[in-house]
């Protein structure tokens, strides 16, 4: 079964300093029917203006994935951890028995545009911990990229959740199949340009939760550059 999300019916709040966008409930946005999917709890689609961002506030038992499309974003935690990530850049951060942080837009002129992605974790109490990895664009062409893993596979950064993250680009005659195991569902996410994922075509921002099917198949992409969860 495949269900379509299109980019139009996300969640949407504006703040003047932050533009967002919410593939799942989050915040002031509640809709009981996109509450998460599988252990994926949230993608957020954020544009933070120049000089703007999120003092320190707290986490604890999620593992949360930061996806840089444009801009800079500058971190800072109560474990010591100070960075500033660009596009490519993946950065994780399990937030375990409690982790405080702050994320501003590194740049006094140009906005930043990223994917803030929040994965239930296996188990609660854990220690926090954080990572960070750059992904260059030659490796994601034309195939699915392992970004995040639960055992650190292949260069991807370590997340304590039943979930496996994937990019890829895709543009032209460029294409991917994507197995899932039994049991295993599978939600994609179109980053931006457009893509044709099991025959449905995708725009930017317009996701897939895919289930009880044994591939799936990323093709005929303009542009495009896409997210797929493999998910318990």
């Amino acid at each position: 079964m495949t269900e379509i999300r299109r980019s139009a019916e996300r969640g949407h709040a504006n703040h003047g300093w932050l533009d967002s966008y919410h593939s799942f409930s989050f915040a002031d946005y509640h809709d009981p029917e996109h509450m998460h999917f599988g252990p994926l709890r949230v993608i957020n689609e954020d544009r933070i203006e120049a000089g703007q961002g999120f003092g320190t506030h707290g986490h604890r038992d999620m593992e949360i994935i930061t996806y840089m499309l444009s801009g800079a974003l500058a971190h800072r935690d109560s474990m010591g951890n100070g960075s500033t990530i660009g596009p490519g850049d993946v950065q994780r951060m399990s937030a375990g028995t409690g982790v405080m942080h702050s994320e501003f837009n590194a740049s006094k002129e140009a906005p930043a545009h990223l994917l803030q992605i929040w994965i239930v974790p296996r188990r609660t109490g854990d220690q926090p911990g954080y990572e960070e990895k750059r992904f260059d664009e030659a490796q994601k062409r034309g195939r699915l990229l392992v970004l995040a893993t639960p055992d650190g596979r292949d260069g991807s950064v370590t997340i304590h959740a039943d979930a496996t993250l994937y990019g890829g680009l895709f543009d032209g005659a460029e294409r991917a199949v994507w197995s899932l195991l039994p049991g295993r569902r599978a939600y994609v996410h179109v980053v931006r340009g457009a893509l044709t994922v099991n025959g449905a075509v995708l725009l930017a921002g317009d996701a897939a939760k895919i289930s009880g099917v044994e591939t799936v198949t990323l093709e005929q992409g303009k542009d495009a550059e896409v997210l797929l969860f493999d998910l318990a």
